[in-house]
């Protein structure tokens, strides 16, 4: 398969697992992942409780670039909160501006 994508750092059954953020996916109100690691490529899918999921894209994404909407798209109300949260998950973490994640969108599949 020729991709512009580096090898994957995780399986994509690791994307979304903490409880409230699978809830959120089911719910419809969470459709993004931020991760440090690339962990699906586009069209591949992943299963929540019987629900199967769709990656649609995959991009790079500088955590200073993150806004409210893309906060509202990880399932959380602001990007305030989204911050404190992933702080206090990585509690060695610094909130570095030009820090690159991979950002995972995904939805239901049809």
């Amino acid at each position: 398969m020729n991709t512009p994508y580096p090898a994957k750092s995780c399986e994509i059954t690791r994307l979304v697992t903490h409880p409230k953020l699978v809830a959120a996916t089911l719910a419809g109100t969470k459709t993004q992942q931020r991760r440090d690691g690339l962990y699906a490529h586009p069209n591949e899918t992943f299963e929540l409780e019987g629900i199967t999921f769709v990656v649609t894209s995959v991009k790079r994404q500088r955590l200073g670039e993150i806004t409210d909407a893309d906060a509202q798209a990880e399932g959380y109300p602001n990007l305030e909160t989204y911050k404190q949260i992933i702080l206090k998950m990585h509690a060695n973490m610094a909130w570095n501006e030009d820090g690159l994640v991979w950002v995972h969108s995904f939805k239901r599949k049809d």
